[in-house]
C-alpha cells in the first residue's frame, strides 16, 4: 500500500509537467451568435443531417420485412412464458439475418440497378435515389394490403390513384407497416393457441387435484418446451415467416 502510494503521488507530481511537455490537445464545444445568414443555414443543415442520421435506420427497418419477424420472434417467446429467454439481443439478431434473406432479391436489384451504376459515374445521385426507392416501393406493393391503402388514401383526401405510381410514399409506408402488424398478430395468435390449451389444461388438473396453490406456469413450462423441442418450433416459425413473404 505504500508503494502504491508513492506511485500515486509521484504521478500527481510529474503530472503537470507531462501535460506541458507533450501539449495535450484539448476539445471545446460553444455557442457563438453568428455573422451571416450563410452561417445560420449551414447550422440547421448540420441539424437537419444528424436528425435525419438518427431516425434513418428506424425507417429503414420499418420499409423492410424487420417489423413482422421482429413481432412475431417476441409473440414467441412470451407465448411460451419464459420471460427474457432468448434475450432482445438474441432475437434482433435473428430478425436482422432472417431480414437480410428476405430482402436479399430487394438489395441485389439496388446494388445492379442504383449502387454499382452510380459508383461507375453513369448516373446521377437523385437518379441513383429514385431507382432504389423504386425497388422498395415493389416490395411494399407486394405486402400492402389495399384496404390499408385505401385508409390513408381516405385520411389524406387525396384522389383515387390510378396506378401504383400515383401512390405517393408518404401513404405506403405506413399502409405497409399497418399490414406488417396485421399479419404479425394474426401470426401471433396462431402461435398462441397451442400454448394457450396447455394452460389450461394444466390449471384444470391442478384444480382437480386441489393444488390451488402451486402455480400452473411452474408446471405448464415443461410442458411447453417439450413441445416446442419435438414439434422443431423454431424450424416451423422460421419457415412460416419465410414463406408468407411470399
Amino acid at each position: 500500500m505504500k508503494g502504491f502510494a508513492f506511485v500515486f503521488a509521484l504521478v500527481l507530481l510529474l503530472a503537470p509537467t507531462l501535460a506541458a511537455a507533450v501539449n495535450l490537445p484539448t476539445l471545446s464545444l460553444g455557442i457563438k451568435e453568428a455573422a451571416t445568414p450563410a452561417e445560420v443555414s449551414t447550422a440547421l443543415q448540420a441539424l437537419l443531417v444528424l436528425t435525419i442520421l438518427t431516425v434513418a435506420p428506424a425507417i429503414l427497418l420499418m420499409t423492410t420485412a424487420f417489423t413482422r419477424i421482429v413481432i412475431v420472434l417476441s409473440f414467441v417467446r412470451q407465448a411460451m412464458g419464459t420471460q427474457n429467454t432468448p434475450p432482445n439481443q438474441v432475437l434482433l439478431g435473428l430478425a436482422l439475418f432472417l431480414t437480410f434473406f428476405v430482402m436479399a432479391p430487394s438489395l441485389n436489384a439496388i446494388n445492379d440497378q442504383a449502387l454499382q451504376p452510380y459508383i461507375q459515374e453513369k448516373i446521377t445521385q437523385q437518379q441513383a435515389l429514385e431507382r432504389s426507392m423504386e425497388v422498395m416501393r415493389d416490395f411494399m406493393f407486394s405486402q400492402v394490403q389495399e384496404s390499408e391503402l385505401q385508409l390513408f388514401i381516405d385520411i389524406t383526401k387525396e384522389e383515387q390513384p390510378a396506378d401504383k405510381k400515383a401512390v405517393s410514399s408518404s401513404i405506403l409506408i405506413p399502409a405497409f407497416m399497418l399490414s406488417e402488424l396485421k399479419r404479425a398478430f394474426q401470426m401471433g395468435f396462431m402461435i398462441y393457441v397451442p400454448f394457450l390449451v396447455i394452460d389450461m389444461l394444466v390449471s384444470s388438473v391442478l384444480m382437480s387435484m386441489g393444488m390451488m396453490m402451486l402455480p400452473p406456469i411452474v408446471i405448464s413450462l415443461p410442458f411447453k418446451l417439450l413441445l416446442f423441442v419435438l414439434v422443431d418450433g423454431w424450424q416451423l416459425v422460421v419457415g412460416s415467416l419465410m414463406k408468407s413473404f411470399g
